[in-house]
């Protein structure tokens, strides 16, 4: 068994300093070197790759999504599936719509809570939903090509810190409604 030494105290000191010390600053701060800014626009390459080879089938960002996690199992309730796309129910009603006019998803008011909605895929939407794992996985091979798993699993670590980093700036809802100061 190796012993390992109790690092530099000054080396230590030095990476707490670093760490307190913000990467960005507004002199030195480009669109090229944002990470918010990289990571949008390899978003937006995925989804326009998915979307393309999803064409044939008439399936747009917006509609295969909510068909892949209604088909995992993932959201099976207008809320959930609102609440994990990230969207007002009100803009995710309009989707529902058009996969409905399509035939590819049935919505079903709860029996026990009229508030709830129930969706669930028609034959026609687990067959449209069908090739988007496949097409996920294509693609993001692809966004991957000469990542080890290693670096691959180093990368999902600093992305799921990011995400619990920005987590932590929700800032709570009041609990009261301030009052209004009025200058008479």
């Amino acid at each position: 068994m190796v012993k390992r030494s109790n690092p530099d105290p000054a080396s230590a000191s030095e990476a707490a300093a670093a760490q307190k010390e913000p990467i960005y600053g507004p002199g030195s701060f480009t669109r090229e070197n944002s990470v918010g800014y990289l990571m949008r626009r390899v978003v937006h390459l995925m989804v326009n790759e998915v979307d393309h080879r999803l064409a044939d089938g008439g399936l747009t960002h917006a509609q295969w999504t909510p068909l892949f996690l209604i088909h995992r199992g993932e959201a099976n309730t207008l809320a959930a599936l609102a609440r994990d796309l990230q969207l007002d129910a009100g803009a995710l009603t309009r989707t529902l719509d058009r996969l409905e006019a399509k035939g590819l998803c049935r919505r079903e008011r709860s029996a026990d809570d009229r508030r709830v909605i129930h969706l669930t895929l028609t034959p026609e939407g687990e067959k449209a939903a069908a090739p988007v794992p496949g097409v996920l996985c294509d693609v993001s091979n692809t966004m991957l090509q000469g990542f080890s798993r290693e670096e691959w699993e180093t990368l999902m670590g600093f992305l799921r810190r990011m995400v619990a980093n920005v987590e932590t700036l929700k800032a709570p809802l009041p609990t009261t409604v301030p009052e209004r100061h009025r200058e008479d």
